[in-house]
């Protein structure tokens, strides 16, 4: 399964691309609202960092000006997915840019019926948000499962990328699931090397260490 970071911050971007965890960034209005800074900027310093897809929302809701701003957003850079709502408008958008050979991401998707909807638009990814659901006492992993079996019964390109996640536990469990791609905060990606047991062995082997009198440089 293939690690995108949630974040428009630059600094954390950087450290997790260095170290190899990353694969992609997506972002949305709210992430470079956050950021402080224009979108155009922080997606072109970004690109400039990461070399796999990088999501940039559209902002508009009628699909002419969707297009019109996915095809600007698309000539900061050609790792650049352009990032559409799961709207009509949105399908419509995503039809069109898809057809002109651009990344789109469609996002807030919440059913297997939306999903199965943008895989035939042309998505190149899918977002069903996981967290979101969790929120409304609904199972955000079954629509995973769920989309999973559909574009797998169908043979869809359609990458699944699970969004709005929580915790280290939902990145293990899309994984298991079968997800392509999972795209969380840096926090939760960092999450991911805790455990109990590694800090309470790390401390007795320390304190060995120390009591043996080990050095090693």
């Amino acid at each position: 399964m293939k690690f995108f970071v949630d974040t428009a911050d630059i600094d954390a971007i950087r450290e997790l691309d260095s170290l190899g965890m990353i694969d992609g960034v997506t972002t949305n209005p709210s992430l470079i609202l956050k950021s402080g800074r224009d979108i155009l900027e922080v997606m072109q310093e970004i690109c400039e960092i990461v070399h796999g897809p990088v999501s940039a929302e559209v902002v508009a809701l009628d699909s002419e000006v969707m297009i019109e701003e996915g095809r600007k957003l698309a000539a900061i850079a050609d790792n650049i997915a352009v990032k559409v709502p799961l709207t009509w408008d949105g399908l419509r958008a995503c039809k069109v840019l898809s057809g002109e050979g651009k990344m789109v991401n469609v996002t807030l998707c919440f059913s297997a019926n939306q999903a199965l909807l943008a895989a035939k638009a042309g998505a190149t990814f899918i977002s069903p948000f996981v967290g979101r659901l969790d929120d409304l006492n609904i199972d955000g992993l079954e629509l995973i499962s769920d989309i999973r079996q559909i574009y797998d019964n169908y043979g869809y390109e359609t990458q699944i990328l699970a969004a709005s996640i929580r915790t280290a536990n939902h990145m293990s469990e899309c994984a298991k699931i079968g997800a392509d791609v999972a795209t969380a905060p840096p926090a939760v990606i960092k999450a991911m090397a805790n455990h109990v047991l590694t800090d309470k062995g790390l401390d007795a082997f320390v304190k060995d260490a120390q009591q043996a009198g080990i050095k090693i440089v």
